[in-house]
């Protein structure tokens, strides 16, 4: 047999050989380093038997394979340390992640103290250099052999395996056994750098119904220093958490008795959410928005018309019990049927189209209990939500100027470099999830895809991610720890005007069905205020900021003066306060700085005298003396045009 290797050279063989053996005949050193290897594209164990012509490349530590290998192997050894300490954890699934790896176990929850042992039992199993041994059993022999284990987890994960599943398992020493597809290590020795990085709830197979597990998460690296740089890394990346650093800087708080998923936002945070807010609406009323104000409930005879009753009741917040009660109610998790009613209660012509409706909404979905983190997951939040009624020749334009509103949007907070643009359409294998007939869907998809193509949009495509009634453009972005959420979502709804018998009359008089588009501008305030604490670790742009200026007097005799400066900023619209306190003024400069207020205003004796303030910025540093009218023109220009202002100098520790 032929292999070809990934530098184009040939070996040949005349029997079958391993991966691992074809490696050792290449170089010793590249059997030491092999972690797994690559057949035709796909990724295979060291030991996997190769008796026929192919491609062939073996994967080190530098290859993204490699890593996962050695990564996988070390959520093993972590598996087997947890057995070895507390013998009745149940396993039940670990494989590796972009950044590491974890493991499930239906457990306790496990402490920092809990962790520090593992990693320690973890140390003494590696040191022993075990070798990993891949075997195969007959379905009711391992499902006999996992009964007998007692681990429960591993028998259903196998009885849901294809009737013709090679199952497989790994050994790893004399002791531990665990179900898996590999690939594996040779042995643990495999193993140089790695660490536990923390714990938390997760729910067996993601679904609220099933059990809450304890899911440990750890990194490996194939040298110390990789791993000591990629903890380093780490540190700045929980340093940056919104759900950390909004709660330092006072943004908001949560509180238990008033229930997981509910945020506080306190006055700052309050503040930046009705700058964005205003910011918002105005916006919108330029580009001809028309605004409305709806119920933040409806009865359930609303939401069986619209479908969400159907497909989405278990997202809800039901008020009553239908076998029992007279009237259901519901918090809304959407606003589309209310503004259809507003619609509906006026007849329309073709020349009233397109209307564009806008809505500051205030909205309620039952969010799983594990799904909560901070202002990105929550169970209340704020929209920028409109739907725009228009007629079938206006759509695709209408379309393209909703994107425009949302680039318009993201460019202004400076963050339109940082997302991804998804096609997110339904999935044909289960056309009972959604309303209408596959041609209206693909017919719907393709305008969108033509819409994102003509403007030169980059996007991807996602199978399943489709509200029921429609396809839409969702804009992606990643959080500080690499998840993904949608921050704005605007979608082509071809359906939902015939379920709720909305009509115009055109030029002949006939009665003619609209076209609908959902859309937000901006999304979720609170996910994006989470956004742009991590975006720009608490130091947000001037307009944003919910103090912008903050005035020191050197001393208690500056105070009238530092007043009069304080009421002048506030005179024209400028978020100021003063520091009237008793300390030094090196002590007040960098109790200002570290409350990450872009401006400071220092007056003295001269400053009064001449009617200046002396300037620092975090953006410059020391900008000099100034007339109070000078700086005022122009930090109200750096708000009016919402400019973000680049760092130029490095921070005075």
């Amino acid at each position: 047999m032929k292999i070809t290797l990934k530098d184009g050279s040939v070996k040949e063989y005349a029997e079958s050989k391993s991966v691992y053996e074809i490696a050792l005949d290449i170089s010793e050193g590249l059997a030491r380093a092999a972690c797994c290897g690559k057949v035709n594209g796909e990724v295979v164990d060291l030991r996997t038997v190769i008796d026929s012509d192919c491609e062939l490349s073996i994967c080190t530590a530098t290859d993204k394979e490699g890593l996962a290998t050695i990564r996988h192997t070390t959520a093993h050894v972590m598996a087997e340390a947890v057995k070895n300490l507390f013998p009745d954890a149940k396993l039940t699934i670990g494989p590796s992640i972009e950044n590491g790896y974890y493991y499930d176990f239906d457990h306790a929850p496990f402490s920092r103290e809990d962790l520090d042992k593992i990693e320690a039992e973890m140390k003494k199993i590696i040191k022993k250099g075990e070798k990993l041994e891949k075997f195969t059993l007959p379905r009711e022999e391992a499902i006999k052999f996992m009964e007998e284990k007692g681990e429960p987890y591993k028998v259903e994960l196998i009885r849901d395996l294809p009737e013709d599943a090679v199952i497989s398992f790994y050994s790893q020493g004399e002791n531990f056994v665990d179900l898996c597809a590999g690939p594996h290590l040779m042995s643990t020795k495999g193993i140089k750098a790695y660490k536990l990085t923390s714990s938390s709830g997760a729910y067996w197979r993601g679904k609220s119904e099933n059990a809450m597990l304890q899911r440990i998460y750890g990194t490996a690296f194939n040298k110390k220093e990789e791993l000591e740089e990629y903890l380093e890394y780490w540190e700045n990346v929980k340093n940056r958490d919104h759900n950390k650093l909004g709660r330092e800087m006072e943004l908001f708080t949560t509180v238990d008795v008033i229930g997981q998923g509910l945020p506080l936002l306190m006055p700052k945070g309050a503040k930046m959410i009705q700058t964005m807010q205003r910011w918002i609406e105005d916006e919108e009323e330029k580009r001809g928005y028309v605004r409305t104000k709806t119920p933040l409930m409806a009865k359930s005879d609303l939401y069986k018309i619209s479908g969400h009753w159907g497909h989405y009741k278990e997202g809800m917040f039901v008020l009553g019990d239908e076998e029992k009660d007279k009237e259901v109610f519901a918090l809304r998790p959407m606003t589309c049927p209310f503004q259809y009613y507003v619609y509906k209660a006026t007849q329309h012509s073709y020349r009233d189209l397109p209307l564009r409706y806008g809505e500051t909404s205030t909205l309620f979905r039952n969010e799983d209990s594990g799904e909560m983190h901070g202002l990105t997951r929550v169970r209340q939040f704020t929209i920028s939500e409109g739907h725009l009624i228009v007629r079938p020749d206006q759509m695709v334009q209408e379309f393209k100027d909703c994107l425009a509103l949302a680039k318009y949007c993201l460019d202004t907070l400076g963050v339109g470099d940082d997302v991804t643009y998804r096609l997110s359409k339904w999935d044909p294998e289960n056309p009972d999830k959604y309303e209408g007939s596959a041609e209206v869907w693909e017919e719907t998809e393709g305008h969108i895809r033509d819409v994102l193509n003509e403007l030169g949009i980059p996007f991807y495509e996602g199978v399943g991610e489709a509200a029921f009634y429609g396809p839409k453009v969702d804009i992606q972005a990643k959080n500080v720890y690499g998840k993904e959420d949608t921050m704005i979502t605007i979608q082509w709804d071809a359906l939902l005007a015939e379920q709720f018998d909305m009509y115009y009359i055109d030029q002949n008089g006939d009665k003619v069905r609209p076209y609908i588009i959902h859309r937000t501008s901006m999304g979720c305030y609170e996910r994006t205020l989470a956004w742009l604490i991590e975006k720009y670790e608490g130091k947000f742009p001037t307009w944003l900021c919910p103090e912008q200026v903050r005035v020191l007097p050197i001393s208690e005799k500056y105070a009238d003066y530092a007043a009069k400066v304080e009421a002048e900023l506030k005179n024209n619209g400028i978020l100021a306060t003063t520091d009237n306190r008793s300390e030094k003024i090196g002590f007040k400069i960098r109790e200002t700085r570290l409350a990450k207020v872009p401006y400071m205003l220092v007056v003295g004796q001269k400053e009064e005298e001449e009617g200046l303030v002396s300037v620092r910025s975090r953006f410059a540093g020391d900008e000099g003396q100034k007339t109070l009218d000078c700086f005022i023109d122009q930090i109200c220009k750096e708000i009016r045009t919402k400019e973000i202002r680049k760092i130029e100098v490095e921070e005075q520790k």
